[in-house]
């Protein structure tokens, strides 16, 4: 039997010392192996913290394009990434790299507004509303943009926690509460969502749980990433 080609995933740096066993990651994370029925491989992008990927710094595009082709090297099938936000990336990593490039689950958002009727709306739940800005989106018709419907966790613990250096365990209750909430908010003032897109690759791990509370179809990183490397692998 040929061996199965894997996912290749981009990490953010962590600033753990030098030496330091980073702890397994959390059960329906994206770098956890049991997430998938596939295999995982994953390389440090240089360079990328949390908060110049947020921001969006043009500076590491080389980086970026570096740590993909490492995984390319190394038998990946599919790269995505361990942050949204990097989607800034996609189009030079993709030109750079002879595989489907998914650095973000915003990739899905004009396939899902197709899905809907025209009066349905998508909430965008997102580790930093302030950041999730039209670039990312990607959607040109004012039509569609007015069913976007975006909300973000800024200020809460995990935000709080990922700008940390090292970055803290994953508080995985705290991730919960603070998008709970902010679905709850977002749903009170729009009640016509219909369907919860997690732009945040950390929110995975919260989605049966935000699926239970608010009883509609949630997509995020791990959706897209199973979808793609289904018509490779």
């Amino acid at each position: 039997m040929p061996t199965p080609r894997a996912l290749g995933i981009l990490g953010l740096e962590r600033g753990l010392p030098p030496g330091a066993v980073p702890l397994p990651p959390v059960p329906g994370s994206l770098l956890n192996p049991a997430t998938f029925d596939f295999p995982i491989i994953s390389e440090v992008v240089e360079g990328a913290w949390v908060e110049n990927v947020v921001r969006g710094d043009p500076a590491l595009e080389t980086a970026f394009i570096a740590a993909a082709r490492r995984l390319i090297d190394r038998g990946a099938a599919v790269v995505s990434s361990t942050c949204g936000f990097s989607i800034r990336h996609q189009p030079a990593v993709a030109a750079a790299i002879d595989a489907p490039v998914v650095m973000s689950s915003l990739l899905l958002l004009p396939a899902l507004l197709r899905q809907l009727a025209p009066s349905a709306k998508i909430a965008v739940l997102t580790y930093d509303s302030h950041h999730c800005d039209e670039e990312l989106l990607g959607i040109g018709d004012p039509a569609d943009r007015a069913r976007v419907v975006i909300g973000g966790i800024e200020g809460g613990k995990f935000w709080h926690d990922e700008l940390k250096r090292p970055a803290p365990p994953i508080d995985v209750a705290a991730i919960e509460a603070d998008v709970g909430a902010c679905v709850t908010r977002l749903r009170a003032a729009h009640p016509e969502i219909a369907v919860i897109l997690f732009e945040c690759a950390g929110f995975p791990v919260v989605a049966p749980a935000i699926r239970r509370l608010v009883n509609l179809p949630v997509y995020d990183i791990t959706s897209l990433c199973r979808l793609t490397m289904a018509s490779v692998a």
